[in-house]
């Protein structure tokens, strides 16, 4: 098993975007039906015409350059200029800068510029010159702003940021400027994501600005961009997008051990001011049931990743009731209690015997006869992949013996279609109902490795780049 930064997706077209929000950008004029030379040379006639003054001309010269950007444009490579290989350092180019710029401007504008970076992004290289702290400063103050029109697309864009050894690092340790605000929805404004759509409060708060952590209001966006959308319940949503790319980014976090640190470390409830603390990968866990398959699979590859640090297998799966610290850790806050969501997506409806209904947590007891289970196969595997790394402590495997898991997992066995996820269902029953295995003690500051082997911990900031991880059109 291997730390996952995306859950096996490839979301590679942003083309969804456009066409729900009613947002849409010209085709290639008829000007540029020319040789592949040529036409070229006059891709590259419109890039300054991205500085001029006149906003219409921005967005026209815009949307004949954006078809280019996908990954198999044939004049993709008129974005790439600048750009150097091997070890020598890479200069940012003019097109890149002027897409960054964009991205503050008007919205048809801003949103064609946002939609250029996501597909540029899937290039490692391009990836890096977009993390410059200025600009990876305003995305992610854009993202948590209620008001951002685009938000939805700063998260794609992040996500692809967050797949690089550089963007992860840098999203662990950011922080950002904030005015509290009590009136405000969220209770502040971050001040760097002031821009044409994303305006700033009116009036503009009062207050002094501070340094935050990022990583705590990103979580929190994430949970209010979950809410019921207005047209079901007569409430106007607090934010405009529902920002379900952020589990993905959340995935790519915990890839590193300072990302699950921060995620198996208990805080505050809430960011700005001191309160009852709690983990936070507590906030995630109710999503592995969401209806929205993106949410759904970078929660699930955020808890399966977040098991690789054994030490945190007890406050992983012991409930809210109970008072936990992370091994090495003083700090203490209620049991994440991770298992019911993790087996429900697993479980089916089929009845069970009252007594291994009584091994069963609550949530899982007595499940109506129209209950699914997950059907995206990679989710599916997710959660065994999940089970499994819990089950490399004596403790996990006890906890798990006791509450029902092979219970459930031998009624998603039989009805299980593919392979691989059969292969590891069955891997997971031999260590629950088998002899104990002989497997090493872990350590406190250990990590596990695909192979279930204790692992000394790793430098925050080795994590691997993973292109395939990154949104892309096609």
């Amino acid at each position: 098993m291997r730390e996952n930064s995306n859950s096996g997706f490839q979301w590679r077209d942003v083309g969804w975007f456009t066409a729900k929000n009613g947002c849409s950008h010209n085709p290639i004029n008829s000007a540029f039906s020319a040789t592949p030379t040529r036409m070229e040379a006059q891709l590259r006639e419109l890039i300054p015409f991205l500085r001029d003054r006149n906003p219409q001309v921005r967005q026209i010269a815009l949307s004949n350059l954006l078809p280019q950007t996908a990954k198999d444009a044939p004049h993709r490579n008129i974005f790439m200029a600048g750009q150097a290989g091997g070890l020598q350092k890479s200069k940012e180019n003019d097109i890149i800068r002027d897409l960054k710029l964009l991205c503050r401007d008007q919205l048809s504008v801003a949103h064609d510029a946002f939609r250029a970076l996501v597909n540029l992004s899937d290039s490692a290289t391009l990836a890096a010159s977009m993390t410059d702290p200025l600009f990876f400063t305003f995305i992610v103050s854009y993202i948590i702003n209620t008001q951002s029109v685009l938000a939805d697309l700063a998260s794609m864009l992040l996500s692809n940021l967050t797949a690089t050894s550089v963007g992860c690092s840098a999203m662990v340790s950011l922080e950002i400027d904030i005015i509290p605000d009590p009136s405000l929805p969220n209770g502040f404004f971050a001040v760097q994501s002031r821009c044409s759509t994303a305006p700033p409060p009116d009036p503009y708060p009062a207050a002094d600005a501070r340094k935050v952590l990022a990583l705590p209001l990103l979580v929190d966006a994430f949970v209010q961009g979950a809410q019921i959308d207005n047209d079901e319940t007569g409430q106007a949503r607090s934010r405009k997008g529902n920002l379900h790319f952020l589990a993905s980014v959340f995935a790519n976090v915990t890839t590193s051990p300072a990302g699950r640190d921060f995620f198996l470390s208990p805080r505050s409830r809430n960011p700005l001011q001191p309160d009852e603390t709690e983990y936070p990968l507590a906030k995630l866990v109710p999503f592995t049931e969401h209806k929205d398959t993106i949410r759904r699979g970078g929660v699930a590859s955020t808890l399966k990743n977040c098991a690789f640090h054994a030490p945190a297998h007890k406050a992983i799966l012991s409930p809210e009731s109970e008072s936990i610290a992370v091994a090495s850790s003083s700090s203490v806050g209620p049991g994440i209690d991770a298992l019911p969501y993790i087996l429900l997506p697993l479980a089916g409806p089929e009845e069970l015997d009252l007594e291994d209904q009584e091994k069963l947590p609550d949530a899982l007891q007595f499940l109506p006869p129209e209950k699914v289970r997950e059907p995206d196969q990679a989710i599916r595997l997710l959660h065994v992949e999940t089970l499994l790394l819990l089950c490399h402590t004596r403790w996990g495997r006890d906890y798990q013996r006791e509450h029902g898991v092979y219970e459930i997992v031998r009624a998603t066995h039989e009805n299980e279609t593919v392979d691989k996820i059969s292969e590891h269902i069955e891997r997971l029953v031999q260590l629950l109902k088998g002899d104990e295995p002989a497997v090493e003690e872990v350590e406190d500051n250990t990590e596990l490795e695909s192979s279930g082997r204790v692992v000394p911990v790793a430098p925050a900031d080795e994590v691997d780049d993973d292109e395939d991880s990154r949104i892309e059109e096609v």
